[in-house]
């Protein structure tokens, strides 16, 4: 279990385990240096001693391990009476008294009476990762996946003493425990601060347990913020170069007065060891989930129902945006909350409760930390104009789907069909018949016209349009048959329009947006 390195190494451990330069044109004018103001910033620290000292205690090392069954066998199942089976047993018995791949098994298999009974056996699986304490009765902090799993976790503190812990609640989405343990005395606590306030460039000091080799202090800076590494819906990671190395997972990020600003979670490396580039995920991301966690053992993020996908150049254009941003409403779910407060696909979401949606990856995170059952106002632009809407979050269960579009390419898997009606932008169309839905195992729920045949030169190849898709909707009006789309783009073009928007539907029913230049 290392830092997750992007490689994404874990940062756990498994055994021995992550221009401005302004160009004036001189035309007869001198220009007079002008003074530009400097942000405050605080200078390079003279020592981390201080700091170091006072935290470093309240970091823990986390040692969890879990058993697991080994699969492996010894004697292969022969059926009786096999003209080899006293061989294969007597050899695999020799294998067993020698270590072999029943494990170390030393001298005792041969002191056994009789013949072993194979089959599936137990071992130990363990890993170390980072902690820390955020509340003095007992409450540590680390990552899910230093624990997850594990049936025996151990918390140990910088003075030697070892505590059993037990597991409050953890979430592998955003990557966060919270257990429990219980001291004789109250331990020393450390307590998050405001990540939002971190600037690029500013000090940090990271604290773990590195390759196992216990309490650790590392220093650097942000080096950038709301980075997003895929490794989650809800990605916006703190980076930084204080080298954080494999074991530094679920350990804290300080900011120089001690207050914890991000958990230490991931790190950028081909190696595995640390290049410089460490991520942290934010107090601010954190903090409700821990809050959630302590208070009901699982996470309670709110959920609006709908499923969107990135706004790129071309959908802008075709949505007449102005420029690429917010998230596009691919599908209302018709049992979440957008249903009922107006949502529809199409809806580009400007805002949500009042803070812009920049980028579509940005309203999943705006959406999971908002209240179950707080009315929110979410703003979408329709038909060129601005709409205000009123959405009462629902939950969001963990057999929810997440607020993103699969829009993976499908292999070109379909023949040409003979009975092709018309032909536009690269693409092949038939009607949506009983044939075609069998032929290319198309639901009934699906309506439109089906695509047969895609140019591998076409746009609509590198938007990912296969044999098998079936055109919904152009430009937010519904097509039913072959000509509705050579007709449709057609009048697009003649009104001047670079681009159409089309709605895909995959034979699964699964819809996405694509916008396909009409030249």
């Amino acid at each position: 279990m290392g830092v997750r390195s992007i490689m994404i190494s874990d940062l756990s451990r498994k055994g021995f385990a992550a221009r401005s330069a302004t160009v004036a044109l001189a035309i007869g004018l001198a220009f007079a240096p002008v003074a530009v103001p400097m942000a405050h910033a605080r200078g390079a620290p003279d020592s981390f001693a201080d700091l170091a000292e006072n935290v470093s205690s309240a970091v823990v090392n986390i040692s969890a391990s879990q058993t697991v069954e080994d699969k492996r066998v010894g004697v292969p199942n022969l059926p009786p009476g096999t003209p080899f089976d006293d061989l294969f047993e007597e050899f695999f018995k020799r294998r067993q008294g020698q270590g072999g791949p029943q494990g170390q098994q030393g001298q005792q298999g041969q002191n056994d009476d009789g013949p072993r009974q194979q089959g599936p056996r137990s071992r130990r699986s363990s890993s170390l990762g980072s902690g820390f304490v955020v509340d003095s009765s007992g409450i540590v902090i680390t990552n899910n996946h230093v624990i997850a799993d594990a049936n025996d976790i151990t918390v140990i503190f910088t003075d030697g003493q070892k505590l059993k812990a037990e597991i409050i609640g953890k979430d592998a989405k955003v990557d966060i425990a919270v257990l429990r343990v219980k001291p004789d005395k109250p331990l020393k606590a450390v307590k998050f601060g405001d990540s939002e306030k971190m600037r690029v460039g500013e000090w940090v000091m990271a604290v773990g347990n590195p390759f196992g080799l216990g309490g650790t202090v590392t220093a650097g800076i942000v080096s950038a913020r709301n980075r997003n590494i895929d490794s989650g819906p809800y990605d916006n990671y703190i980076q930084t170069d204080a080298s954080i190395n494999k074991g530094n997972s679920g350990g804290p990020l300080f900011n120089m007065d001690g207050d914890v600003i991000g958990v230490n979670t991931a790190i950028l490396s081909p190696s595995g060891g640390s290049v410089g580039i460490g991520f942290a995920t934010p107090s601010a991301t954190v903090q409700p989930i821990i809050d959630q966690l302590t208070q009901f053992g699982e996470t309670r993020r709110g959920w609006l129902g709908v499923r969107i996908q990135n706004v790129d150049d071309a959908i802008a254009e075709s949505l007449k945006l102005g420029s690429t941003r917010g998230a596009l409403v691919a599908v209302v779910d018709d049992k979440g909350p957008g249903k009922p407060a107006g949502l529809k696909a199409g809806d580009v979401i400007l805002k949500f409760d009042g803070r812009d949606v920049k980028e579509s990856r940005d309203l999943p995170k705006l959406v999971a930390s908002t209240p179950v059952g707080k009315a929110v106002t979410v703003t979408v632009m329709r038909d060129g104009k601005e709409v205000p809407l009123s959405v009462t979050l629902g939950r969001l269960e963990d057999s929810e789907k997440q607020a993103s579009l699969d829009t993976k390419a499908k292999p070109d898997e379909a023949k040409p069909n003979a009975n092709v009606v018309q032909r536009a932008l690269g693409m092949e169309f038939s009607s949506l018949d009983p044939d075609a839905r069998k032929r290319f195992s198309i639901k009934e729920s699906v309506k439109g016209v089906v695509v047969t045949t895609v140019d591998p030169s076409s746009t609509a190849a590198e938007k990912r349009i296969s044999p098998g898709d079936t055109i919904v909707e152009i430009n937010q009006e519904a097509v039913s048959k072959p000509g509705d789309v050579a007709t449709k783009t057609k009048a697009l073009k003649e009104s001047g329009r670079k681009s159409a928007l089309f709605l895909v539907a995959n034979p699964q029913g699964e819809v996405r947006f694509v916008a396909l230049a009409l030249d």
